[in-house]
C-alpha cells in the first residue's frame, strides 16, 4: 500500500479520520483500487487479494446503493474533497455504515489518485453530528454563510447567501463584497471583514443597511457576524461570515419606536397648527421624505367642517429632508383645493387613505399644476400615501407623504403606520379644535368686553397693546381702560383678576362696568379701589353661594390714576397692582411712593391715594405684571427691561408701544398681557379763567360780567346768555346754601366748561318744582341748557360743573 495519506491530511489522535485509527484505500482515476490497508481488512473482511485492481463498485458496493456512490462521486471530483457517510459491503455479505473522507491526490508524474480515509458509524458518532452541522449550514440554512480567504475572496458561500443575492454558489467563488453590495455598502462590510481578520475579534450581530447592486431599489437591513479561521498551529485561514436578513424585524421595530415617538411628541398642546407641525417632525425623515399635513378650512378656526367636505384646505405643515422639495409644495398657511383625479382627492372624497407606490396618479396635477408636477418629478418623488386626518367620525382634513430620496417606494406596511400616525395627530388635532372654539368664545367675550376704541382726549396721548395668554392657559381677567372725567380730567386704569378662563373675563367685564360707574361719580382713587373691594368680595359670595364647583375669583388687582391737565395734577391708587412706571420730558424716571395697597376681595384694608405734579410731556406707563414676567424674567429684570426701552428714541407713543412689546413678549405670553401709555399734555393758560368771588349777594352779578367779558375775549358772544344763566344759578346756590368763598372757573376746549366750587358737602338735587315753589328751578335749568352737568368731591371741596359743546371754529383758541 502507497504512502501518500500523510502528505495530505491534517491528524491528530482525536479525529475519527485519524490514519493510525482508521482504514484507508487509495484508487485511482477511474476508481480502481490501488492500494488497501490492514484496517481496511480488518473493518470490512476483504483481503489485499481480493479488491486490488478491481473496481471499487464491483466490490464494496450493493446494487441499490450506486446511485448514492455516484451522487458523491461526482461532489468528489467537483469539490476537490468529500466527506460523508456511505454503506459499504462487508466480505460476509452485510452493509456497513462508514464515515469516508476523500482527497484527491497528484503524484509528481501528473497522475491523479483518490485517497480514501474511512472508520465505523459507531466509531464517528461526533463526526457524523458535526457533518450534519455543517451540511445543514451549507445546504438548508436559513441563515447565510460566507466564507472569505486571507484575501478576502470569497471560497464558498451556502444556499441562503445564493437565494439572497439570487446568483448560484458556484457564482460567488473569487470574487468580493463590493461586487454584490452598493458601494458605501460593500466599503461598510468589507471594513468590518478586514477588522476580523487582522485584530481576531468577532464581530457579533452587528446590523446595517445595504443594497444589493442587482435592486437598488430594496434596502435590506442585514445583521452580520464574523469570526477569523485558523489552524491548529494558528495559521491564518480566512473569515467565516454569518449573515441574515433582518429587515422585517428591523422594520417593525422600528415602526414601533416610532409609535412612541409620536405618540410622546404629538400633541403636546392645544394648539392646532403646532399639533399639525408636531406630526410632520415624527414622520419625516423616519416614514417619509416629505410630508404636508392640510386641514379643512373651518378646523384651525376651530369650527367643525361639513360631514362631505373636500375642501378648501388650509395648510398648516409642511417639511422635507430636501429644501427643495419645499419649493414645489404649496407654503404654511395657503389656501388651496387639490386637484381632481389625484390620490389626496380621493381621500378625501372616499374618506380612506390611499396608496400610490410608484406615482402613476398624476394626470390631475399634471393638468392643472403642470408647472409643479414637472418640478415634483425632477426632484425624484416617485412614491405617495394620503392618509385622512378623521377623529370621531369627522375628517378633519389629511395627510401626504412622498418619498424621493429613499429609493424603495411605499408598502402596506408603511400605509398601516401612516394610519396609526394619522389616527394619534387626528385626535390631537381635534381635541385641539374644540379647545380653540371654547378659547375663541371666551377671547371673543373678553375682547367685546374691552375698549374697541381708545378716545383721544386732550388730557393725555394714549398707545396700548393688550396680549391675551397662550391658548393653554386660557383666557385671563386683564382690562385697561381710558375714561374721560369732568373738567377735562382723566382716568387710566388697568386691572387683572386672578385665574384665567370664562369666570375672570366675566368678572372682568363686571369690574369695569364697576369702575367706569364710579369714575363718573368723580369719586377719589383711593374711594374708587374701596368700592371695588367691596364689589369683588360680593361677587366671591355670590359665586360659592351659586355653585360651589365654580372656580373662585378669589380677588383681583387694579391700578387707578386721576390726570388734570389744567392744573398737571395727578392723583393715583392701587390695590396689589404693579406700580406706573413715570418717565419725565427728558426721560428720566421719576420715582413715585405710591403704597402698594390690598389686593381687591381682601376687604377691611384701607388704600392711599398718592398725589403729584407732571411737567408737561410726562410718560405714564400702566401694565400688568404678565408684562413683566414675561419671557421668564424677575420682576425686577422686567421694570429695568421696560423703563430702558420706554426712555429710547421712538418717533410716536405709537411707537415707543411696539418697542416695548418687541423687546418684553414673547409671540404668545403665558399669561395675559396689558400695557397702557400716556404722554400728558398741558392745557393753555389763555383757554382757562379762573375767579376767587366773596360769598355775599352781589356775586351772582359779578360773575355774570367776568364770563361775558371772557366770552367776548374768546369769541364766543352767542354762548353768553346760556352761560349768564348757568354761572348765575350756581353761584347763588353756593352763596345761599355753603358759605364762604366761592371759586368760579371757565375752560375751554371742545366744550365750554363751566364750574363752581364750594366749601360745602352738602349734594345737589334736581327736583320738579311746583308752580307755588319760589325756588328749586336752578338746577332744572343748569340740566336744560346745558349737553351734561354733575358734581364731583376733594379735600374739603365740592364742585358742580356743566359742559356746553362748542363747534370746531369756535374751540380753537383765538377764533
Amino acid at each position: 500500500m502507497r504512502d501518500t495519506s500523510p502528505k495530505t491530511l491534517s491528524e491528530s489522535p482525536e479525529d475519527p479520520f485519524s490514519i493510525h485509527r482508521s482504514a484507508s484505500a487509495v484508487l485511482d482515476d477511474s476508481g480502481r483500487v490501488v492500494a488497501w490497508s490492514e484496517q481496511a481488512t480488518t473493518l470490512l473482511g476483504h483481503r489485499p487479494g481480493d479488491v486490488l485492481g478491481r473496481p471499487i463498485r464491483e466490490v464494496l458496493v450493493d446494487s441499490g446503493d450506486k446511485g448514492l456512490i455516484a451522487e458523491a462521486t461526482a461532489t468528489c471530483r467537483r469539490e476537490g474533497g468529500w466527506i460523508g457517510l456511505l454503506p459499504v459491503l462487508h466480505r460476509a455479505g452485510h452493509r456497513v455504515f462508514v464515515g469516508f473522507r476523500a482527497r484527491r491526490v497528484q503524484r509528481l508524474d501528473s497522475t491523479v489518485e483518490w485517497l480514501l480515509v474511512g472508520a465505523l458509524a459507531e466509531d464517528i458518532t461526533q463526526w457524523e453530528i458535526d457533518r450534519a452541522v455543517l451540511d445543514g449550514l451549507f445546504l438548508r440554512s436559513p441563515v447565510g454563510v460566507v466564507v472569505l480567504g486571507p484575501d478576502l475572496r470569497i471560497l464558498r458561500v451556502n444556499q441562503a447567501i445564493a437565494r439572497f443575492g439570487g446568483l448560484p454558489p458556484e457564482a460567488y467563488r473569487g470574487r468580493r463584497a463590493g461586487e454584490f453590495l452598493f458601494g458605501p455598502d460593500a466599503d461598510l462590510a468589507e471594513a468590518k471583514l478586514r477588522s476580523v481578520l487582522e485584530t481576531g475579534r468577532p464581530v457579533i450581530f452587528a446590523e446595517q443597511q445595504s443594497r444589493l447592486l442587482h435592486d437598488l431599489h430594496r434596502e435590506l437591513v442585514i445583521s452580520i457576524s464574523a469570526f477569523r479561521m485558523q489552524d491548529p498551529s494558528g495559521r491564518v485561514l480566512g473569515v467565516t461570515e454569518i449573515v441574515e436578513d433582518v429587515t422585517d424585524r428591523h422594520r417593525a421595530r422600528r415602526r414601533l419606536a416610532l409609535l412612541n415617538e409620536a405618540g410622546a411628541r404629538i400633541g403636546s398642546t392645544l394648539d392646532v397648527a403646532r399639533t399639525a407641525r408636531e406630526l410632520a417632525e415624527a414622520a419625516v425623515p423616519a416614514l417619509a421624505d416629505a410630508l404636508s399635513v392640510d386641514l379643512l378650512e373651518p378646523v384651525p378656526r376651530g369650527e367643525e367642517p361639513a360631514p362631505d367636505a373636500r375642501g378648501p384646505l388650509r395648510r398648516m405643515a409642511v417639511r422635507s429632508i430636501r429644501p427643495e422639495a419645499l419649493t414645489v409644495m404649496h407654503p404654511e398657511g395657503h389656501l388651496f383645493f387639490f386637484p381632481d383625479e389625484t390620490a389626496p382627492t380621493r381621500c378625501l372624497a372616499e374618506r380612506r387613505p390611499v396608496l400610490d407606490p410608484l406615482l402613476k396618479d398624476t394626470r390631475g396635477w399634471f393638468i392643472t399644476e403642470p408647472d409643479r408636477a414637472e418640478k415634483a418629478l425632477a426632484i425624484g418623488v416617485h412614491s405617495l400615501m394620503a392618509v385622512p386626518l378623521a377623529a370621531r367620525g369627522v375628517v378633519l382634513g389629511l395627510v401626504c407623504l412622498w418619498r424621493s430620496q429613499r429609493p424603495e417606494p411605499f408598502e402596506e406596511d408603511d400605509l398601516t403606520l401612516a394610519e396609526e400616525f394619522a389616527a394619534r395627530a387626528a385626535v390631537c388635532i381635534d381635541n385641539a379644535r374644540r379647545y380653540t372654539q371654547q378659547h375663541n368664545a371666551a377671547e371673543a367675550l373678553q375682547r367685546s368686553l374691552l375698549p374697541s376704541e381708545v378716545p383721544e382726549h386732550p388730557a393725555v396721548e394714549t398707545a396700548h397693546r393688550y396680549l391675551p395668554a397662550h391658548a393653554s392657559t386660557g383666557v385671563g381677567g386683564d382690562w385697561f381702560d381710558v375714561i374721560p372725567l369732568s373738567g377735562l380730567r382723566v382716568a387710566l386704569v388697568v386691572g387683572d383678576v386672578v385665574g384665567h378662563g370664562m369666570h375672570a373675563s366675566a368678572t372682568m367685564g363686571r369690574l369695569r362696568a364697576a369702575v367706569h360707574t364710579l369714575a363718573h361719580l368723580d369719586l377719589a382713587p383711593d374711594e374708587v379701589l374701596s368700592r371695588l373691594d367691596d364689589l369683588v368680595d360680593q361677587l366671591a359670595t355670590e359665586q360659592r353661594q351659586a355653585d360651589e364647583n365654580i372656580p373662585q375669583i378669589v380677588g383681583a388687582t387694579c391700578l387707578y390714576t386721576i390726570y388734570d391737565p389744567v392744573s398737571r395734577h395727578c392723583a393715583m391708587a392701587r390695590a396689589g397692582h404693579p406700580p406706573p412706571t413715570v418717565l419725565g420730558p427728558d426721560g428720566r424716571v421719576r420715582p413715585i411712593d405710591l403704597p402698594a395697597g390690598p389686593p381687591l376681595g381682601v376687604g377691611g384694608l384701607p388704600f392711599e391715594t398718592a398725589e403729584l405734579e407732571l411737567d408737561e410731556g410726562s410718560l405714564i406707563a400702566l401694565y400688568s405684571d404678565g408684562l413683566l414676567l414675561a419671557d421668564r424674567r424677575d420682576v425686577d429684570q422686567g421694570l429695568s427691561l421696560l423703563r430702558s426701552t420706554l426712555a429710547g428714541p421712538s418717533p410716536s407713543l405709537e411707537d415707543t408701544c411696539k418697542a416695548v412689546e418687541d423687546a418684553m413678549m414673547p409671540e404668545r405670553p403665558a399669561d395675559d398681557v396689558t400695557l397702557l401709555l400716556g404722554r400728558t399734555r398741558v392745557l393753555a393758560a389763555e383757554n382757562v379763567a379762573t375767579w376767587q368771588l366773596p360769598a355775599e349777594p352781589t356775586a351772582a352779578g359779578r360773575a355774570r360780567t367776568l364770563v361775558t367779558d371772557r366770552l367776548t375775549e374768546w369769541g364766543l358772544d352767542e354762548l353768553a346768555f346760556t352761560t349768564e344763566l348757568i354761572v348765575s344759578e350756581l353761584v347763588t346756590n353756593a352763596y345761599r346754601y355753603a358759605g364762604g368763598p366761592v371759586l368760579l372757573r371757565l375752560i375751554r376746549d371742545g366744550q365750554l366748561i363751566c364750574e363752581v366750587s364750594d366749601t360745602s358737602s352738602t349734594s345737589p338735587h334736581l327736583r320738579q318744582a311746583r308752580g307755588t315753589d319760589e325756588g328749586g328751578r336752578g338746577l332744572f335749568l343748569v340740566a336744560q341748557l346745558s349737553e351734561r352737568w354733575g358734581t364731583r368731591y376733594g379735600r374739603n371741596r365740592k364742585t358742580i360743573w356743566a359742559e356746553q359743546p362748542l363747534s370746531a371754529q369756535q374751540g380753537e383758541p383765538g377764533a
